[in-house]
């Protein structure tokens, strides 16, 4: 099994959008943890499992949704597993 290694992904919640992408970011199946900042602190962080990502869409999306209408000025942060570059070629 290859090694795995992890990136992140941020964008402004202020967006119309940021709701629909972090979902179709959840749906690819990669995504471990979504983390909302505010003014820098942590406001709320969302770790994810494989095996439960299709019950966990709409509570998460839920979530989202509620902090964004809150909070006018968030950052979210996704973070994504992606495949050790190294273990690509040995495969």
């Amino acid at each position: 099994m290859p090694d795995k290694s992890c990136t992140w992904e941020s964008f402004k919640a202020g967006s119309a959008n940021a709701l629909e992408r972090v979902k179709a970011l959840i749906r690819e199946g990669n995504v471990r943890r979504v983390v909302v900042e505010h003014g820098g602190r942590t406001i709320a962080e969302f770790p994810l499992t494989a095996g439960v990502i299709g019950v966990l869409v709409a509570p998460i999306a839920a979530a989202l949704a509620t902090l964004v209408a809150m909070l006018e000025d968030c950052t979210i942060h996704v973070e994504r597993e992606t495949p050790d570059e190294a273990s690509k070629g040995a495969g």
